[in-house]
């Protein structure tokens, strides 16, 4: 059999194998890697753009998944035989490896970065998102990028017999699987694993299986889970290094990093308004937009403050661009402060307590069913349509389901 790289790792967990290869495909990325979990492969590459863009308040990162249906021998079937929009579970595969990879990138970076997972072969016995989350990783270490990494995704399940496994197949999570976890971290710095990013869900049946006498998820039994999955965590992360020591770094040169303020900037803004803002978000019987009017008469005040001191060699406009910027950290920061440390949110409700709940069915009596939720002051309201098993979605992706029977479809009023 051909192989996909010049360069190989292998790395066995729990008796599951997780190789990577680079060195042949997709060579003129920044950073590529071709990464396996049994017969599910995943070609991951990194590119970044040569010119920042200096002028956006964010980092222009995209994260993309695409399936590819011949990695399952299979023709897509539309009607033009081609592959279409991104699947709802591509989608949310994006979002998976965005959540832990985005906070790892250098601070200040505006260069357009892509990272695009292609789906290039499957058996449908083993779910792809965890593979592409490794992958991201390791194309983004190759590339030369300023990136915090390594950073490792497992997908942990309990089973009804109440062990966990890593790298569950899809029969695992369907027959045998309670509860099932994508945990994400990295090693940082002191040695210890650090975690990024949880994700967790019931499976199909859960219930079913508890009430036939499988332990049921408790707060212990997760947190302990968690706690278990930090040394996989740390042998991906090694085994990701490893490989990037055997194939080198792509020499990218220096990535400028645009800062959103300067410390010398932030300090001024938290000595002349933290105080200001404590005083605000501590005053519980301010309604919502009480607080908010305060606090853009504060904002002014301190910006302005700090605009007329000065910053070093920074000019007006410069300076007022960013205490502007750092006003919204000391925000965060106040408020954090208040929740962690004092038990205190900003509503005057303790870290046990939720907003008033308030429910009425019946809202739209020409429907099947309907219903009207309010939490506070956010409202949703549902709908539900009945339907015959034939008005069902066909589904053409790469997961073994072939149709769904349940659609839940979200839309944000204007």
């Amino acid at each position: 059999m051909g192989k996909l790289g010049i360069h190989e790792h292998t790395v066995e967990i729990d008796g599951r194998s997780i190789t990577f290869e680079a060195g042949t495909l997709a060579a003129q990325a920044g950073g590529a890697v071709v990464i396996s979990l049994g017969d599910t492969k995943v070609l991951s590459t990194t590119t970044a753009s040569k010119q920042p863009k200096d002028f956006l308040p964010f980092f222009p990162l995209t994260i993309e998944v695409e399936e590819r249906m011949y990695a399952n021998g299979r023709i897509p079937g539309s009607f033009f035989k081609r592959e279409g929009r991104p699947s709802e579970n591509a989608i949310l595969v994006c979002r998976l490896t965005d959540r832990p990879l985005r906070p790892t990138f250098a601070e200040g970076l505006r260069n357009e970065v892509q990272v695009v997972n292609t789906i290039i072969q499957t058996t449908q016995v083993d779910p792809y998102d965890v593979v592409a989350m490794n992958g991201s990783s390791l194309s983004t270490m190759l590339s030369g990028l300023p990136f915090s990494g390594p950073v490792a995704a497992v997908r942990y399940a309990m089973l009804r017999d109440g062990s966990w496994v890593p790298f569950p197949t899809f029969e695992e999570l369907e027959e045998e699987a309670v509860f099932n976890m994508v945990i994400s971290g990295r090693v940082e710095d002191d040695g210890e694993v650090a975690i990024l990013m949880i994700e967790a869900e019931a499976t199909p049946d859960s219930w079913i299986k508890i009430d036939m006498g499988a332990p049921a998820p408790t707060e212990q039994v997760i947190g302990q889970a968690i706690e278990d999955v930090k040394p996989i965590i740390r042998q991906l992360c090694e085994a990701q290094q490893a490989f990037v020591e055997e194939v080198g770094v792509r020499d990218a040169g220096e990535y400028p990093l645009f800062l959103d303020y300067t410390d010398e900037v932030f300090d001024a803004v938290w000595a002349e308004g933290e105080a200001k803002v404590l005083d605000i978000y501590r005053q519980a019987e301010l309604s919502k937009e009480g607080k908010d009017e305060a606090i853009t008469v504060v904002r002014s005040e301190v910006v302005d403050a700090v605009v007329t001191a000065g910053v070093g060699d920074l000019g007006d406009d410069e300076v007022r661009k960013q205490a502007s910027e750092a006003f919204r950290t000391t925000e965060k920061k106040v408020v954090r402060r208040l929740i962690v440390e004092e038990g205190f949110r900003i509503d005057g409700r303790s870290a046990t307590e939720i907003r008033g709940l308030t429910a009425e069915v019946g809202v739209l009596p020409k429907t099947h069913g309907s219903a009207l939720f309010q939490r506070g002051d956010t409202q949703v309201i549902s709908v539900l349509s009945l339907g015959t098993t034939r008005e069902g979605q066909r589904l053409d992706t790469l997961d073994p389901a072939d149709e769904k029977l349940f659609m839940h479809h979200y839309n944000m009023p204007p």
